[in-house]
């Protein structure tokens, strides 16, 4: 039953970021036809992650209280209901509501991170969290690729040539529609294997033990008095310092790398005359990067290297390469420049989160988890609306003062670089003793 149930959740998870990354790349263009400018633009991407960021603790902790089916079975369906509506907005209002409900039944992430934690020891955790992780790649490539395709001129003719014209007739009209409905389609489908393939792990008859970690995740919001004293315990910490400026980096390169993701459609449209298509397959070869280091070469990488100078390298890169994507004139230009910041971005978060946890109290690792989690969650929300404003300043702008800023994360790891040599030192020093 466990090895179906994970196999279940990882079809779930996968599906709903397949349509997640159906629509991440055609928001700015989709809004585009209703007039919205570059601050609305990165509001749209922002609402979704605000509603996100308030209502997945509170399914999370509903699901302890009534089950898991149940709220991935209302999560699920919900976003069947916001896609069909993202394919039939007809105003930009529509379109904001859309995302705010696909936001607000966001919460099937977390439960399925809830679930997985029910059905496995704690020695085989971290491989069906892994699934979970792995579900959110494939997501990322294959949905951009998707609607690309969804999209495109070459689609409609071959609808056509097979005879559906008054489909190819549809599509020619609003191409947005049909990404919005096969999002939806998909959800449906997400909806049925939970209904017929996911059993229940959670007795509601009866009062079930929740592991202490559970618990300081679920009370550790980012809007309550017990998250800002998490970071400022210095008893926590070994050197409060340097987790502070690790929880630091947490928030700077989720807000570096959720501004681009309305200021570099905008940018890629005004400056290189790319088509929504074309924004697709930059998505997706973000995706390919991101799969090929985190899926293999990050292992070899930590094996060889300490996993601080692998972070600071992941920075650099970052910084460098958001930095430079302003000066992108060409589309050859671009795809460098983005490239360097996929590569920063694939090395920096994953041995982000394993310093954390290193670094953390044994006792308090539930906890602390859980705060990076918000402190992510809440620079993906101020980050596409900073993208969005800066754009309608300038169109460099985004970038290069995003990149400013998150430079600090770079002063991190030399700190964190600086910190294990001294670790290694005290250690040599006390064997030699």
């Amino acid at each position: 039953m466990k090895k179906s149930a994970l196999t279940t959740v990882f079809l779930v998870v996968l599906i709903d970021l397949l349509g997640f990354g159906i629509v991440l790349p055609l928001l700015p263009f989709y809004a585009k036809q209703f007039s919205a400018g570059a601050i609305a633009i990165g509001l749209l991407y922002s609402i979704y992650s605000f509603a996100q960021l308030i209502f997945s603790p509170i399914w999370g902790g509903l699901s302890d209280k009534i089950g898991r089916r149940p709220i991935m079975l209302i999560s699920v369906f919900g976003d069947v209901i916001a896609y069909i509506m993202f394919g039939l907005a007809g105003s930009l209002t529509v379109l904001f509501l859309s995302r705010l409900v696909a936001g607000v039944m966001g919460g099937n992430i977390s439960t399925a991170q809830a679930y997985v934690a029910d059905v496995t020891s704690p020695e085989e955790r971290s491989k069906g969290m892994g699934m979970i992780g792995a579900a959110f790649g494939i997501g990322f490539v294959v949905g951009p690729a998707l609607a690309t395709g969804l999209i495109s001129h070459e689609f409609s003719h071959l609808v056509s040539l097979a005879g559906f014209t008054s489909l190819a007739h549809l599509i020619a009209q609003n191409k947005y529609e049909l990404p919005g409905f096969f999002a939806a389609f998909l959800s449906f489908c997400s909806f049925l294997l939970v209904i017929f393939k996911l059993p229940e792990t959670v007795d509601t008859k009866k009062e079930k033990p929740v592991e202490k970690d559970t618990k300081r995740i679920q009370r550790n919001s980012i809007f309550t008095k017990k998250f800002w004293k998490t970071i400022t315990e210095e008893s926590q910490f070994g050197k409060k310092s340097i987790f502070v400026w690790l929880l630091l980096s947490v928030f700077m390169l989720s807000f570096g790398q959720s501004s681009i993701y309305s200021a570099f459609p905008l940018f890629a449209n005004k400056v290189l005359h790319m088509s929504a298509e074309q924004v697709g397959i930059q998505f997706f070869y973000i995706g390919i990067i991101a799969v090929f280091i985190q899926g293999g070469l990050i292992r070899h990488l930590a094996k060889k290297y300490d996993e601080e100078k692998i972070f600071l390298t992941g920075n650099v890169l970052m910084v460098i390469g958001l930095g430079l994507l302003s000066l992108a004139v060409t589309k050859t230009l671009l795809m460098v420049f983005l490239g360097l910041m996929a590569c920063g971005v694939s090395l920096n978060v994953p041995v982000m989160n394993s310093l954390i946890s290193q670094r953390a109290d044994p006792d308090q690792v539930g906890k602390i988890m859980g705060t990076s989690q918000s402190i992510s969650g809440f620079g993906r929300v101020v980050g596409p609306a900073w993208g969005g404003a800066l754009f309608a300043l300038a169109h460099y702008l985004p970038f290069v003062a995003t990149a400013v800023i998150i430079a600090i994360t770079i002063i991190a790891g030399v700190k964190l670089v600086k910190d294990k040599k001294e670790m290694k030192a005290q250690k040599a020093a006390e064997v030699s003793a």
